[in-house]
This record gives structure tokens, sequence and C-alpha cells, in this order.
């Protein structure tokens, strides 16, 4: 039962998104000499701005693989310790403008998309700094599950000169739960 609520407030919150562009936040300028080759595999959440979504979710992954149709597979995947169980929604992304440029449209429910704009990206790949259709969605990603203080410093002064709200950060816990 508790699985079906996740699900039908995963849907309302995305039903919500429709009212929102798959434009980038105003000030929020997506990457350029994008690699998306590179940016495919798995990311871990580090930290994210607060969304029904994903509340009360920890050791929350995001892992992206090539579609046939030349699209994105997005898998989120978090654990719910209230319900001491994993949850699972799996989505589609397309490219906004061009394959050089890290904006894409996301969907996890049917025609509707929502933006997915990496605006800041180190050139190993290994931090990303994703902001949704406005400045209340935001997420810090590592390839680790873990990362230095002086590096989760440095990102999180980056999203707040970006114009997040960076004292509302929720940091995810990534002690890994057992399948």
């Amino acid at each position: 039962m508790k699985r079906m609520c996740w699900i039908s407030t995963s849907i309302v919150t995305l039903l919500m998104l429709v009212g929102c562009s798959v434009s980038a936040p105003k000030g929020i300028l997506p990457v350029s000499q994008f690699e998306l080759q590179d940016y495919l595999g798995k990311w871990y959440e580090i930290a994210r701005l607060d969304h029904s979504f994903e509340r009360g979710l920890s050791n929350v992954t995001a892992e992206y693989s090539m579609r046939d149709d030349g699209g994105v597979k997005v898998v989120n995947r978090g654990y719910s310790e209230e319900e001491q169980a994993w949850q699972e929604a799996e989505g589609k992304a397309y490219f906004v403008e061009d394959p050089n440029t890290g904006h894409l449209k996301v969907s996890f429910f049917g025609p509707f998309y929502g933006a997915y704009v990496i605006f800041n990206l180190d050139q190993d790949y290994e931090y990303s700094l994703i902001a949704g259709p406005d400045h209340s969605y935001f997420w810090l990603l590592s390839r680790t599950p873990t990362i230095s203080k002086d590096k989760q410093a440095e990102l999180i002064a980056k999203a707040e000169a970006a114009g997040f709200d960076t004292d509302k950060l929720i940091f995810v816990d990534q002690g890994m739960h057992q399948d």
C-alpha cells in the first residue's frame, strides 16, 4: 500500500511539472561540449533540495544508459527506511537542443517532461550539478557514494552562486543497505 502511495505521489508531482517548462531556470546555462557516453553509468546523489518523490530516501542513485531510440534510459533508485524497501522509478530523457549541450528533458510518466539541466560538470565526469525547471530543483551527483568535505564545499558554493538555496540542502545517507 505504501508503495502505491509513493507511486501516486510521484505521479502527482510529475503532473505538476507539466506546468513547468523544459527550459533551464533563469540564469542557469547548461554545459557545452557535453559527451553523453562519458556521462552514462551510475551516479550517487550527494545532496538535493527536498521533494516529495524522494522524501525519506537514502542510498539514492541515478543510472543512465542508452535507449534503442537514441534517448537515455534513467533509473532512479533509493531506499525507504520507513518501508524497509527499495523504491525505483524508470524514465527516459532526450536532448532539448543538441547532443553536445547538457540540457535534457526527462519523463517518468507518459508524455510529461521536466527539465534536466547539467550546469556544472568537471572534465573527468566525476561530479555534476543538476537543475530542474526552476531553482527549487537541485541535485549534486558524484560517481562515488561520498566525496571529500572540500569538494562538497566547493560544489555547494557553485550551487549557491547559481541561485540555489543551499541552506535547505538534504545530504543523502549513502550507508548502502543490502538488496
